[in-house]
């Protein structure tokens, strides 16, 4: 075992589990728990790959999973295919605290990844070979941990990004004003923030960490990176359910985006679009000052 992994009693157990397993021939652990130098806490999850020789009998029973706990809830993927090989897998709670999600895959599946001068992003972003009975990893190729590190964006990826966000405002402006704030509320917090604001503000901390670091899911760990003055101002768009405070959460999310956006088009060389900015806040101040449609 590498120097710059500590030793876990999840991994030796799963690892002993595994040398008992005909159909297992290999396991490799990926995701946070394989990289070097960190520190997971209680809730990281397990992300193992079992590579098997028949998938079939660990995808049609769970009775194999109580080797690592009670099982509380499960997702299960269908059995499909890889390239013509099965694979499936299985997201596991358990009741004791533990989580691991199995990839379930045919060894012909690893057999090709290994084959592959280069590695899909899933290996790339860091693994660890926890068993191997076949060879069947011998020769893989190293991981760079450079996989979901975002890359600058271009101009017309900048521009887009933006415009894309001001349509979407539209929208929650006009659920507003329709009485529909459950609606609006996805909208916001859902497409506006999630899949708009949160990857122009991730471009933000990249900018300032030289395209360095792995973004969390959902903006996990955002706090981490992201400078204060920002980050005040993201936790500042979460407020109260009424129709007053939502208009304010969406005018605070506009002013969120302007200040990032901004300030990565100045660092990056892109003009701002401020006569569309100032064309859309007009727009969403006409839906506003519409009588309500209840």
């Amino acid at each position: 075992m590498p120097n710059n992994y500590l030793s876990d009693p999840i991994l030796d157990h799963l690892t002993r589990w595994a040398e008992d397993q005909p159909l297992v021939r290999a396991m490799i652990l990926t995701s946070t728990r394989a990289l070097p130098n960190t520190t997971p806490d209680v809730f990281s999850d397990y992300d193992v790959i079992l590579a098997l020789s028949d998938v079939r009998p660990f995808f049609e029973s769970r009775d194999w999973l109580a080797a690592f706990g009670t099982v509380l809830v499960m997702y299960r993927d269908p059995l499909d295919t890889r390239d013509g090989f099965l694979q499936s897998g299985n997201v596991v709670q358990f009741e004791e605290g533990l989580k691991i999600d199995f990839s379930l895959w045919s060894v012909e599946i690893l057999q090709q990844i290994t084959a592959d001068l280069s590695l899909p992003a899933e290996f790339d972003a860091g693994y660890r070979v926890l068993l191997d009975k076949d060879g069947l990893t011998r020769g893989l190729q190293p991981p760079t941990y450079k996989a979901y590190i975002p890359h600058p964006p271009t101009e017309t990826e900048y521009l887009e990004a933006i415009e894309d966000s001001f349509l979407v405002a539209t929208y929650v402006a006009k659920y507003l004003q329709r009485g529909d704030p459950i609606a609006a509320w996805h909208i916001l917090d859902t497409f506006l923030k999630q899949e708009h604001l949160l990857p122009l503000l991730v471009w933000h901390f990249e900018i300032e960490q030289g395209w360095t670091v792995k973004p969390g899911l959902h903006g996990r760990r955002i706090q981490q990176h992201l400078r204060p003055d920002l980050y005040a101002d993201l936790l500042s768009t979460y407020i109260g359910a009424g129709y007053d405070e939502s208009w304010e959460a969406l005018y605070k999310t506009f002013a969120l985006l302007h200040k990032a956006a901004l300030e990565v088009g100045n660092r990056l060389g892109f003009a701002y679009p401020e006569e569309m900015e100032r064309r859309t806040l007009a727009y969403l101040q006409k839906i506003k000052n519409h009588a309500r449609i209840r």
